[in-house]
């Protein structure tokens, strides 16, 4: 009996949600867990490499020759400026890569979500199970680079506590984006336009330099892109620099999570449930 099948009892329904949730995505990120674990695991382990790779060999590489950076009046050894942003990174990757490629998958290959939706599952249910999964998968990433920072000590203030629960607001915001845009694409060439947003958005978004080095114009774009305010916030809980500014960060991402998942119900609704 597959993980769906064995939860599609557990649950009630919401009376507010009505067809779309049947209060059981556990049984949808079950299953996602039990493939991924006996048939990706290799792929899960090696997105983690990516940042630590860049911490070395530009954060202590290349960071020997910049000195230090100032960053809200503090300064910091390069390698502490972009080790955040890398630990941010880490859980968009993590997140994007589980809520689009996986998924376009089983939307267009797997024809997973047409079996899971003929059951009592409606298609709020596959899509927090889904994101479910992309969540952990982004807070594994980012977990993992933080024990990285901690062990050569680049978190700087007691607030970089805080920094694990500001990366699962970004992988969640990201996941649950990710699905939803996903399901609009129907063949694998369309999927570059992935790695096309994101390559410029993780260059641009104050990963390597302060975003104070741009143009006013060009510094306000940037200020509109999710990894930016992913990144400030991470920076700001390890470097210790708390303002205000924070707290906007969270609610960008608290928007971005509302729309994303309007937008994946919505989606999986249409195409399943006509």
């Amino acid at each position: 009996m597959s993980a769906v099948e064995a939860g599609t009892g557990a649950g009630r329904p919401s009376r507010l949600l009505g067809a779309v949730f049947a209060g059981n995505p556990g049984a949808v990120m079950a299953r996602s867990w039990t493939a991924t674990k006996t048939t990706n695991w290799l792929v899960v382990v090696s997105g983690f490499l990516e940042p630590v790779l860049y911490l070395l060999s530009l954060g202590v590489g290349l960071g020997k020759l910049i000195g230090t950076v100032d960053t809200g009046g503090q300064h910091i050894s390069y390698a502490a400026f972009i080790a955040p942003a890398l630990l941010a990174t880490s859980a968009m990757n993590g997140a994007v890569m589980d809520s689009t490629f996986n998924v376009f998958f089983k939307l267009n290959f797997g024809k997973l979500y047409e079996g899971m939706l003929a059951t009592p599952l409606g298609p709020l249910d596959v899509a927090l199970g889904e994101i479910m999964m992309a969540l952990l998968r982004g807070a594994l990433y980012g977990l993992a680079f933080l024990g990285v920072m901690w062990a050569v000590g680049l978190n700087l203030s007691w607030t970089a506590l805080l920094a694990f629960p500001a990366l699962l607001i970004i992988a969640f915001g990201f996941a649950s984006l990710g699905m939803g845009v996903v399901s609009f694409m129907k063949t694998f060439t369309q999927l570059d336009w992935i790695f096309f947003v994101l390559l410029p958005m993780f260059l641009l978004s104050s990963t390597f330099f302060p975003i104070t080095v741009y143009p006013r114009p060009v510094q306000l774009v940037i200020e509109c892109l999710p990894l930016w305010h992913g990144i400030e916030l991470v920076r700001g809980l390890t470097t210790g620099v708390i303002t205000t500014a924070l707290l906007w960060h969270v609610l960008y991402y608290a928007g971005m999570i509302a729309v994303g998942l309007v937008l994946t119900t919505t989606r999986l609704k249409a195409l399943f449930l006509k």
